[in-house]
């Protein structure tokens, strides 16, 4: 008999063993929101932008040409996470939850796009 491919099917013989009638996975009770609960969404969705914003405006004028930034740090890494943020929501509506490789990725060109802007034509 001839093979039909290099695809090797593993069949196992064995039978999983569901000791329960209710093996499924059952979606927990959703209770509201509380405050801290909402505080603690909101700024574990904001903290990349703000990190990525305030290191990038902090380190950028030792990384690239030392122009004399027309923003001060902190306006600028402002600037940048305002852009990260949007980006960051611009994911979220596009996808429908967050912590895509995708919005991140936008995050990080929203914020370096930003940083350039501000260093070049900011006042």
């Amino acid at each position: 008999r001839k093979s039909s491919g290099a695809v090797l099917w593993l069949m196992p013989n064995a039978q999983t063993a569901i000791y329960s009638a209710d093996y499924k996975i059952v979606a927990l009770q959703k209770e509201p929101m509380g405050p801290l609960d909402f505080a603690n969404h909101v700024l574990n969705f904001a903290a990349p932008a703000l990190c990525v914003g305030l290191f990038l405006a902090l380190l950028a004028p030792w990384a690239l040409r030392p122009a004399a930034p027309r923003l001060p740090w902190l306006g600028q890494s402002a600037v940048n996470a305002l852009a990260g943020l949007a980006a960051l929501a611009l994911g979220l509506w596009f996808f429908g939850n967050d912590g895509k490789m995708a919005s991140y990725g936008a995050m990080l060109c929203a914020c370096s796009l930003a940083q350039w802007a501000g260093m070049r034509f900011g006042h």
